[in-house]
């Protein structure tokens, strides 16, 4: 296991990502996430966008994985080699990007990218994976982390309402030798705990900690339903 992801096992990492048009859609406020956020305990951050990265990574001391969200569907958590070159080069310690088996908008397979960027780095490289099947073929591709971030955002599995715990499980059997982390739709502590008691060797929070229009929405719609 790469010495970057040993430290991460049984603890938080933070999403700290802005949505395009957003009020907090800038680097240095995400700097400033990612700062407060590892005061509270998170031994990694996730950081959107090269800005992002260069500048998260060198705001705080623990781990930026880094991604590049490019287009609205489809591939486009780092879709491509270029993007995920371009990532590594903007300094992110980990590079995460979609791991499905879905093709690919440079044409390269999966397991072709990772096998490049293996040529070129020795940066840890983590699948954001929707089904077993991909979890697998990312494993066998050699990655070092596979998340569950994309379980229920593709036609590969029904979305469930929190986390998938079904997926996250069966991929921690299946994978004892991989970092299997948790990821997409853990909103509240039960999650997290849930999560961990699965099996997760560590478990991503994003817009529950760091978006907080979505924060306020929940609470607002709730005020509202009472």
């Amino acid at each position: 296991m790469h010495s970057l992801i040993e430290p991460l096992r049984g603890g938080l990492i933070v999403s700290c990502q802005a949505y395009p048009g957003e009020p907090m859609r800038h680097p240095e406020t995400m700097a400033q996430v990612a700062a407060a956020v590892t005061e509270g305990g998170a031994l990694a951050v996730r950081a959107q966008g090269l800005a992002d990265v260069q500048l998260v990574s060198a705001r705080v001391d623990v781990p930026t994985i880094g991604i590049w969200k490019d287009g609205e569907s489809g591939v486009f958590i780092t879709p491509t080699l270029r993007h995920a070159q371009a990532v590594i080069a903007a300094g992110a310690d980990i590079l995460a990007l979609d791991g499905t088996l879905r093709e690919r908008p440079d044409g390269l397979t999966f397991a072709e990218t990772v096998r490049r960027l293996r040529e070129e780095s020795d940066v840890p490289i983590m699948a954001d994976c929707d089904s077993l099947e991909s979890g697998l073929a990312a494993a066998e591709a050699g990655v070092d982390i596979v998340g569950t971030t994309l379980a229920g955002y593709t036609d590969a599995r029904p979305k469930t309402e929190g986390p998938d715990l079904e997926l996250l499980a069966e991929l921690v059997q299946r994978l004892p030798e991989t970092a299997v982390v948790a990821e997409g739709r853990i909103h509240t502590l039960d999650h997290a705990r849930a999560a961990r008691e699965a099996g997760a060797f560590a478990v991503v929070v994003g817009t529950a900690i760091t978006h907080p229009t979505s924060i306020t929405r929940w609470f607002d719609q709730a005020v509202r339903g009472a």
